[in-house]
């Protein structure tokens, strides 16, 4: 953790007595800065309340344990700076071509259909999977999060 994500998390420790040490994980969402952006608006909106990620991430000797529900995130923005802290409330694993449409209704990104939902996430898995070297296919199993938004600092008047 950076400085100012320990500074932001003992913030958020210290507002909601939460005792947990560290966010089980810190990132942004996306793979760019402007979807990182795009993204957490739709979560301080209220807007989206799930994401999905290859479960391949989460495998192999350098790769970050699986999140579980309980389990806090610190959301970056998409110059990298904190924006807020959510709660995983529900993690489950299963091939991609079994999303439902209530799953992309909560992604709550673009017209928040199924075709929709499949096509934008394909889209962006084919980017990384061209990016790391292996073949994408909606027979991959992915990790499907829904989490609540448990924390955003008040802000600076």
């Amino acid at each position: 953790m950076t400085p100012l994500q320990q500074e932001f998390w003992q913030a958020f420790r210290t507002a909601t007595g939460e005792t947990c040490e560290t966010p089980s994980e810190i990132s942004a969402f996306g793979d760019s800065p402007a979807m990182a952006d795009e993204l957490l608006a739709l979560i301080l909106s209220g807007q989206k309340t799930a994401t999905c990620s290859l479960a391949r991430w989460y495998r192999g000797p350098d790769a970050e344990p699986l999140p579980k529900p309980g389990n806090f995130a610190l959301v970056l923005d998409g110059q990298d700076q904190p924006r807020c802290v959510l709660r995983i409330t529900s993690v489950e694993i299963k091939p991609i071509r079994e999303t439902d449409a209530q799953f992309a209704w909560d992604e709550g990104e673009g017209d928040r259909t199924l075709e929709d939902w499949m096509q934008g996430h394909c889209a962006f898995w084919e980017r990384e999977a061209d990016r790391e070297g292996f073949s994408f296919s909606t027979d991959m199993d992915a990790v499907y999060e829904r989490f609540e938004l448990a924390w955003v600092p008040a802000p600076v008047a």
